[in-house]
């Protein structure tokens, strides 16, 4: 710390709102020269060769995609990770949530192109063939035409794609084309696993096949593992994947850099901090960027000390409550250990104006009982995405709801059985197949009426931890408060 004056309770608070205000909002944004953060867990996702990189919902799969396609910050991210190979890329988006139909078929002609009966293979590699700049494509409006030709030309695409390949590889760069978004695809889940499947298909034959062409795709871990099921080699994938994770002294680093760096409503209160914490780098590339020394970014014991001057020191009277700095990530991971970067920040957000709401004028910027209505709000946002991404695992939920966990297996299943859970399975998953095309790939979970296999689908999700030792089944809070289940001594579910 340097001998600045330390910002007040007020301040901090204050700072607190501005700089993560945005957080539950954060796919919307574009990021900047200010707003990357580049932890260390996350170098490897952004090797050219690692074509897989899975994560879940607010970890920063659309956050890297639009980093990529930035030029200037791709140079950032080759200076801070020493990834010159990072400088040598040409990228092309290869699908997003942006509308941009000279680069890749929007929802309307994807679900036309499917209904057809299109290989999503060859939709695919029309679409790199028109990064590649193929000259037969380049005055072809229509993908469905763009698609046909590729399709009924395959001599021509191979020889571009050989020839981009030598070229390239001569002038030592890399293709690169990046893939996000996904679950926009096709609303029928289906359909988005065959898509899916047929690029991951031509992200394998590439990274075989080519030395100087790649894919990236940016996708959620369920959406992996169906996909897989749809072509064969498909396995071999996961030894080119790189999972985008996220440690707690990553997420207290982003949490720090967001204060640092916020430059809109608090920028003096900003300014401040980093001058009193000490050791930040600021740099004028591709924008005005302040990183915060490596301590704070990644080091655990500088970050609990200087958490201690925002947080209360304990979660309740004393020591024996937890402490802040380790209680707020443990009750925000979910079943498999995993965080999301998107559920810190809001709990964070929330625990500071409900601070300033309910203990205006208490000693410390974050009041303990605040922070567990941040666990309680990042809980019911956590929820809502969840069911909007797997709809099925809110009809499993649903029948425990009341329930105080741990809780018997049996009891479980007793709950399901009375409530019908089977038949209510099926037809969430019939109401997205094709009545005319009737599928083997779900919606839902792969064995809706086998009720003991559904316990290990929720695991797998991390919506359910693994057994107790005593065989008794648990939910991580970030999903049993929103769900409504109890547990004696944890956090409250929030009152209706």
């Amino acid at each position: 710390m340097t001998n600045e004056a330390a910002l007040t309770t007020h301040e901090y608070r204050d700072l607190l709102s501005a700089a993560l205000a945005e957080a539950p909002y954060a796919d919307t944004r574009r990021p900047t020269a200010h707003t990357l953060f580049m932890p260390d867990s996350h170098r490897t996702a952004l090797y050219v060769d690692n074509v897989v990189v899975p994560g879940g919902r607010g970890v920063g799969k659309t956050f890297w995609y639009h980093t990529l396609l930035d030029e200037r910050l791709r140079e950032l991210a080759a200076d801070e990770y020493g990834m010159n190979r990072l400088r040598r890329l040409k990228v092309h988006p290869g699908h997003g949530i942006d509308l941009a139909s000279a680069h890749y078929p929007g929802p309307p002609d994807l679900r036309a192109l499917v209904e057809a009966g299109e290989d999503p293979y060859y939709i695919w590699y029309a679409v790199l063939l028109t990064a590649l700049g193929q000259e037969e494509l380049r005055d072809v409006p229509e993908w469905r035409d763009k698609v046909a030709w590729t399709r009924t030309h395959t001599g021509a695409a191979q020889r571009t794609l050989e020839r981009a390949d030598g070229e390239a590889y001569e002038a030592k760069i890399v293709h690169l084309l990046l893939f996000d978004a996904l679950e926009h695809l096709h609303p029928d889940r289906a359909q988005a696993d065959r898509l899916v499947g047929g690029m991951l298909r031509l992200a394998l034959e590439l990274r075989f096949g080519t030395r100087s062409i790649r894919l990236k795709v940016f996708i959620r871990p369920d959406m992996f593992e169906a996909a897989k099921l749809t072509f064969a080699d498909a396995s071999k994938l996961s030894g080119y994947a790189s999972a985008l994770e996220w440690k707690p002294t990553d997420l207290y680093g982003l949490m720090f850099h967001c204060l640092g760096n916020e430059d809109a409503e608090q920028p003096e209160l900003a300014r401040r901090f980093r001058e009193v914490t000490g050791g930040w780098e600021t740099t004028g590339k591709a924008g005005p960027r302040h990183v915060p020394p490596r301590l704070l970014s990644g080091g655990a014991a500088a970050q609990e000390k200087l958490f201690e001057e925002i947080a209360d020191p304990f979660m309740g009277g004393n020591y024996r409550k937890g402490r802040p700095y380790t209680w707020l990530p443990n009750h925000l991971m979910d079943g498999k250990g995993k965080i999301s970067p998107r559920s810190f920040l809001q709990a964070l957000a929330t625990a500071a104006d409900a601070t300033r709401a309910g203990h205006p004028d208490h000693d410390r910027a974050l009041h303990h009982e605040a922070i567990r209505a941040g666990v309680q709000a990042a809980s019911k946002r956590r929820v809502e995405e969840v069911s909007e991404d797997t709809p099925w695992v809110k009809l499993a939920i649903e029948p425990l709801e009341g329930c105080q966990v741990p809780i018997e297996e049996n009891k479980v299943l007793k709950l399901w059985e009375q409530a019908g859970l089977p038949g209510a399975l099926a037809q969430d998953t019939a109401q997205y197949l094709q009545a005319d095309k009737p599928s083997l790939v779900r919606t839902g979970p792969r064995h809706p009426h086998d009720l003991p296999r559904l316990i290990t689908e929720l695991r797998e999700l991390g919506v359910m931890t693994d057994p107790r030792s005593d065989g008794r089944l648990d939910l991580p809070d970030v999903y049993r408060i929103a769900f409504g289940l109890g547990r004696m001594g944890g956090v409250a579910r929030p009152k209706p």
